[in-house]
């Protein structure tokens, strides 16, 4: 029977059946594992940041102005083009990662619910928060960050 509201016991049932706890050992680990793949996130979200700081060349103290996609030749910079794709690659799959954090979350565990929330606090306090630029606007559809 799946829970509808937060409960608290050891005894859960995490993304697939045959991931089930039936002791506090397993329980601890299942929760180890939660708050480090939310701190993943986090890192991997800070990489992302990163990799689009230098797609778009943000050292330059002037505006550029942005040409739409349609009109550039991405086939002529291929450095550009990698980058790009491996921001899309990395947007893909931190997408998955969240959307996988938000499915465990809604296993109505309170020990897995606070596990994923530690997680992303030590994650943003150790990849996210130090050095970022509040100009920057990403873009991220996932309601975990």
């Amino acid at each position: 029977m799946m829970h509808m509201t937060f409960y608290w016991s050891y005894k859960v049932t995490l993304l697939i059946d045959s991931w089930r706890t039936h002791s506090w050992t397993g329980y601890a680990l299942s929760l180890l594992a939660c708050l480090l793949v939310s701190a993943f996130y986090q890192y991997l979200e800070n990489r992302r940041i990163r990799l689009k700081l230098i797609l778009s060349g943000r050292p330059s103290q002037t505006p550029q102005i942005r040409i739409p996609l349609l009109q550039t030749n991405l086939v002529g910079d291929k450095t550009r083009l990698g980058v790009k794709l491996a921001g899309a690659i990395l947007f893909g799959v931190n997408s998955a990662i969240g959307y996988l954090l938000m499915l465990a979350i809604m296993s109505f565990n309170g020990g897995v619910f606070i596990a994923i929330a530690v997680g992303l606090s030590i994650g943003y306090f150790f990849f996210r928060s130090e050095g970022e630029d509040v100009s920057l606007v990403v873009d991220n559809s996932c309601a975990c960050t």
